[in-house]
């Protein structure tokens, strides 16, 4: 197992390196309006909302897909998850969608891997 320090410096490396917008606002280079943040993931609403709740759950760690995880990843999956649910738990939603959009034909366009928080009205299916 890892040392506690090389996994920060191996976060703070891969941090660096990230030239996304999330990677910019993890570093603090741009602003958000953040709504959970702990040493794996960061939460923050979404500046263009689909519905009246609409929010980003991101890892901290840049992980550019679901399609790259692999088994390694199962702990920080379901802990962006895990928090998910929480956040839509304190914004008051008792039913929302949660959507990762994995790959540029499936409508990603940050790649970094990011799970959509989405309610506070109803949601249709399909989704489009």
């Amino acid at each position: 197992m890892a040392e506690p320090t090389d996994l920060a410096a191996d976060l703070a490396a891969d941090l660096a390196a990230n030239d996304t917008i999330f990677g910019r606002i993890l570093r603090g280079e741009i602003p958000c309006d953040p709504v959970h943040a702990d040493e794996r993931c960061l939460a923050f609403r979404d500046v263009a909302p689909q519905a009246p709740v609409h929010i980003l759950v991101i890892p901290r760690r840049r992980l550019m897909t679901l399609a790259e995880a692999q088994a390694g990843d199962a702990e920080l999956l379901g802990h962006l998850l895990l928090v998910a649910a929480q956040v839509a738990r304190e914004q008051g939603l008792t039913a929302f969608r949660t959507v990762i959009n994995s790959g540029a034909d499936a409508g990603q366009t940050v790649f970094h891997l990011h799970v959509h928080v989405i309610g506070g009205r109803p949601l249709a299916w399909p989704p489009g």
